[in-house]
């Protein structure tokens, strides 16, 4: 998703790496130009797209030079033409040996437990291919920083690699942390910038951070366990919801290919485990029914303009501290998880013929910010917390392989009744634009009585930063915005705060390219294969017989036994809500 490079270039320049002749731009590193031609250099703190640090070493390479070769970082270093350079030579090894050396020796050794395991450690496969044996240590000095809902920061295990600084600052833009220097260890190290604690920040938590992280020193605040004693304890029932993300990505943990839809299969694996298993495609549907119509109040009655989705709560997380005074703008519906969750401990019950009481939630998601929202006060009901566990969408993999289940294994099964249906709309709310595209193909056909009927919106496809369309809905003129991703929220926040903003409706996700890529979603060596995800989602949406959200039978039946109306007197009480002033929480 970090793309940096790109664009007409105007020169070429003729480098040789390793005996391979290679032609690239003149804006290339040496690290660019090797992997432009299939060359790998390995490297622990480089990220595509974000500022090079050179803070590991490990991308060493040697560079022939008249009076002696010299050994240079190949992420920073700039590739010059008729430069020849070399990957592999014993200097380079010795090099990068001792640079990996030099960051295990104040590395935790908690291997075993750590949850970076599987594979997804680069410190560890550095460490592998270059066959060195640390002393056994385990090292405790800075300690853990558990203070957040949502995330953990084991401040022994960072390498100083910079990359959850660059990925803060330039991606997202929110700016929690950055690198820091110990006088008395000369030690360097990441902190937040005024050392105190993640719930001291204004981090949103969308984990992002998360993801970059090459070792353990940053992750989500795992639920497995709570979620097993509740598996394991005779008088609970579980009931499972995964999120539309999450079909589209869970397969890449066990070797599916980017996007490939394993609803089924998930399904399946949810009824093994235990419980009931359900989607929270349906929520996504409510979440229409709920948003749409209000968004048509508001149009009609001269109601608070532009009104901005509130599904993503590190969106919802990122208003309250930021821009307080505009909190009227985000439409008061709960996001499809907690919107989920209302209807589980209150409208579920009866039907299964189960106390709420007994009823244990889980919820599957991409989204590290989940595990903070459904900790919110205002997320519970008569009957208790809407969501009582949420788990990551790596997470449900960890415990899927735990119960012994394999998604390349397992014959696909249908979700249970009642809540376990969902529309092609309800699907695309896992990428940036599908929430809007969803509403609109609700919103249109409502505001015109289905004259208009057209499906497919691809003006808010894509992974442009704010996309923007104008539609002419039967005479009526509106224009909505699309911002893909938190970094690029600003400018158009600052135009609503003053009164310039041209929109009717906009859509936010915090995480470039939407949930497809939350900070809970699988890893990804190639992040561009994030475009075979969004791909593959489209195509599970169109593949769907029903494609907007009013049409999904179990919802028409859920208003009719329950909830009566959209946006009436039970939806507001279970579905919608209000958000808080958070910017006097931030030191």
């Amino acid at each position: 998703m970090y793309e940096v490079y790109g664009g007409v270039q105007k020169e070429e320049i003729r480098i040789i790496i390793d005996d391979k002749k290679i032609v690239c731009p003149p804006d290339y590193s040496i690290l660019d130009a090797a992997k432009s031609a299939g060359i790998e250099i390995p490297t622990l703190c480089y990220l595509k797209g974000l500022t090079p640090t050179g803070a590991c070493g490990v991308c060493a390479v040697e560079i022939e030079r008249d009076g002696g070769n010299v050994i240079r970082r190949a992420c920073r270093y700039r590739a010059k033409d008729g430069m020849i350079v070399h990957t592999d030579t014993p200097a380079v090894r010795a090099y990068r040996e001792e640079r990996i050396r030099e960051i295990l020796e104040k590395h935790p050794n908690d291997c075993l437990t750590c949850p970076k395991t599987n594979g997804h450690c680069q410190l560890q496969e550095v460490t592998h291919l270059f066959e060195i044996n640390p002393e056994v240590r385990n090292v405790r000095r800075k300690g853990l920083d558990d203070s957040s809902p949502a995330m953990i920061r084991d401040m022994d295990k960072c390498i100083a690699c910079g990359r959850c600084v660059n990925v803060c600052n330039e991606v997202q833009k929110i700016g929690i942390y950055e690198m820091k220097y110990d006088p008395v260890t000369g030690d360097r190290y990441v902190n937040t910038k005024k050392d105190v604690n993640l719930s001291e920040t204004a981090c949103i938590n969308c984990g992002q951070c998360v993801k970059v992280c090459p070792v353990a020193a940053i992750t989500e605040k795992s639920s497995i366990r709570k979620v097993m004693d509740a598996l394991e304890d005779p008088h609970t029932t579980v009931v499972w919801q995964m999120a539309p993300a999450i079909q589209n990505t869970l397969g890449e943990e066990f070797g599916f290919a980017p996007g490939t839809d394993v609803t089924g299969k998930i399904a399946a694996a949810m009824k093994r485990l235990g419980g009931y298993a359900f989607t929270t495609d349906f929520s996504a549907d409510l979440t229409i029914m709920e948003e749409g119509t209000e968004f048509i109040d508001r149009v009609k009655n001269g109601g608070v303009l532009p009104m901005m989705t509130s599904c993503c709560p590190g969106w919802i997380k990122y208003m309250e501290y930021n821009y307080p005074d505009q909190l009227d703008h985000l439409s008061s519906c709960k996001s499809p998880q907690q919107m989920f969750g209302a209807i589980v401990k209150n409208y579920l019950p009866a039907k299964i013929g189960i106390p709420a009481e007994n009823i244990f939630h889980v919820s599957i998601m991409p989204c590290v910010a989940k595990k903070f929202e459904r900790t919110r006060t205002e997320m519970e009901s008569e009957q208790g917390r809407d969501v009582d566990a949420v788990l990551t969408t790596r997470e449900a993999a960890r415990l899927f392989r735990l119960k012994n289940i394999d998604l390349s294994k397992i014959s696909e099964e249908p979700f249970d009744s009642f809540m376990g249906e969902g529309t092609g709309a309800a699907r695309i709310f896992g990428t940036t634009g599908g929430v809007m595209e969803a509403a609109i193909r609700t919103v249109v056909w409502k505001l015109t009585e289905g004259k208009l009927d057209q499906i497919d919106y691809k003006a808010a496809r894509g992974y442009k930063g704010v996309k923007e369309a104008t539609l002419n809905i039967d005479g009526l003129e509106v224009r909505v915005a699309i911002v893909n991703g938190i970094g690029n929220v600003k400018a158009v926040m600052e135009d609503v705060r003053a009164g310039k903003s041209p929109y009717h409706f906009i859509e936010v996700m915090a995480c470039p390219g939407g949930c497809l890529n939350g900070g809970g979603a699988p890893l990804l060596k190639e992040p561009a294969k994030v475009a075979e995800r969004m791909e593959k989602m489209y195509a599970s949406d169109a593949n769907n017989p029903v494609r907007r959200s009013h049409e999904n039978k179990e919802i028409e039946m859920l208003y009719e036994e329950f909830l009566k109306e959209p946006c009436g007197h039970v939806s507001h009480h279970l579905l919608h809500t209000a958000y808080t002033d958070r910017s006097g929480e931030v030191k």
